[in-house]
């Protein structure tokens, strides 16, 4: 199974959160959001061109953006599955490369943090 579509299992269950896919233009790029009154987005994810977050191999793959104190962000950053954020604050949010050598529970655990910092 694809880990988006394990990041999506896991909101739902965690969060009761369903993806949301609000782009006509970009059909799979999904966000999920706190169902609170502010619905603060906490993840973004999609599928992009590897050249478009600065990798040198060809095709496409999935990413996932999440929240993260910048002292972090700075630290996964030295992983080469951990990119400065696609299309968002390079500060405060990651991408990660899904797919490609990142632990699911990893993951998951960013997502729980990302989660937590945009309540």
């Amino acid at each position: 199974m694809r880990q988006a579509q394990q990041v999506f299992d896991y909101a739902a269950n965690q969060y009761a959160t369903q993806p949301e896919y609000l782009w006509a233009k970009f059909p799979e790029y999904a966000i999920l959001r706190h169902g609170n009154a502010r619905g603060k987005w906490y993840a973004l994810i999609g599928k992009i061109s590897k050249t478009k977050l600065g990798l040198k191999e060809e095709g496409e793959t999935d990413f996932i953006n999440l929240k993260c104190p910048p002292d972090m962000v700075s630290i996964l950053q030295q992983s080469p599955n951990f990119l400065p954020a696609y299309h968002m604050n390079k500060t405060h949010w990651l991408t990660i490369v899904l797919d490609h050598g990142v632990e699911t529970e990893e993951i998951f655990k960013l997502l729980d943090w990302s989660y937590d910092l945009t309540k």
